[in-house]
């Protein structure tokens, strides 16, 4: 009887083994450091919902010095975040980089100013100077400009671009009248800073008309060719969108996962539950599917950039549904 245990115990042990070596590894990018952005993701992990595909992923979080689409050229990632301005940037330039589902519905881009400059209206930019970020977050911006007829290069009927780092400082210290803010982060960085809501006024580019669409989940598109990869990122879509849903109706607590999830310690714990409850209303309505009516705002805001837009022309192949319509059957 003994010896039967032990050998079941033994085949139970091995099955577990052999089910431990089958789960099909991912490697996933991220396009930031850890933090609530990330939290479907995250909470996919934590819940077993990528287990539950047979999938062990490896969520690699980023930094101001990692570029998403380079890492994956490099082989260094399976998959990436990134925003789709940057995408179709790359792609154009040769890394051929293909959006397969879209989490993020909604766009967090704000620019926030001070009441006290006597801004109301986007036709008050004229004459001020506005903290932008660059490195492929400019182009909404020049298109915003652009659209309303205000030019980049400063005067009195144009703004003065200042070249704005990851912080808020530059509104913070009056170097700019207006800073770019996600809704999600550095808005709330001013407002931890001492500066009321009711101080400010915000621009959302949602609004505007001129949103490009953010945090989108791309590979390289030779990859999709292979069928055991794609059948690998059909499970992939389907447990981060369950992560991505679970996350949207459980926000503190999705929050709190995100925050297991930090090596760094650098994030608080009010910081993200209040980015996840926010991250929450730019994920609604989103199934994963990429809207085409917003691909095509998106394109047409790239190509508005003004004298240098990010992409010269249509992008082909830029996407697909073939992921998204698997994983949502």
């Amino acid at each position: 009887m003994k010896a039967l245990m032990v050998s079941l115990l033994a085949g139970a042990m091995s099955l577990a083994a052999f089910q431990a070596m089958a789960a099909d590894k991912v490697t996933l990018q991220l396009k930031w450091v850890t933090q609530a952005q990330f939290g479907g993701y995250y909470v996919a992990k934590d819940k077993g919902f990528y287990e539950e595909e047979n999938l062990d992923v490896e969520i690699k979080p980023g930094g101001p010095d990692i570029a998403p689409a380079q890492v994956l050229a490099g082989g260094g990632a399976d998959v990436i975040i990134d925003w789709m301005p940057s995408a179709l940037a790359t792609r154009e330039k040769g890394v051929p980089l293909v959006n397969i589902a879209q989490p993020f519905k909604s766009s967090g881009m704000m620019l926030t100013c001070r009441k006290d400059t006597g801004i109301t209206k986007p036709d008050d930019f004229k004459g001020r100077t506005l903290g932008v970020w660059f490195f492929g977050n400019e182009y909404p911006f020049l298109s915003w400009m652009s659209t309303l007829g205000i030019k980049t290069e400063g005067g009195p009927d144009g703004v003065t671009v200042l070249k704005q780092g990851f912080n808020v400082d530059p509104l913070l210290q009056k170097q700019a009248d207006c800073i770019s803010t996600m809704t999600y982060n550095e808005y709330w960085q001013v407002i931890d800073a001492g500066i009321k809501p009711e101080e400010l006024i915000n621009f959302k580019y949602e609004d505007q008309g001129v949103a490009t669409l953010e945090d989108g989940i791309y590979v390289l598109e030779d990859k999709l060719k292979d069928p055991a990869f794609a059948d690998k990122m059909v499970r992939f879509v389907r447990a981060s969108m369950k992560g991505w849903k679970y996350a949207e109706e459980n926000s503190d607590e999705a929050a709190m996962i995100v925050l297991d999830n930090d090596a760094t310690g650098a994030q608080t714990e009010k910081h993200q539950k209040r980015m996840m409850s926010e991250i929450a209303k730019l994920t609604a309505g989103s199934n994963g599917k990429l809207d085409e009516a917003d691909y095509k705002r998106t394109v047409a805001t790239l190509l508005k950039g003004g004298s240098d837009p990010v992409i010269s022309k249509e992008p082909e192949g830029a996407f697909t549904h073939e992921i998204t319509d698997k994983a949502l059957k």
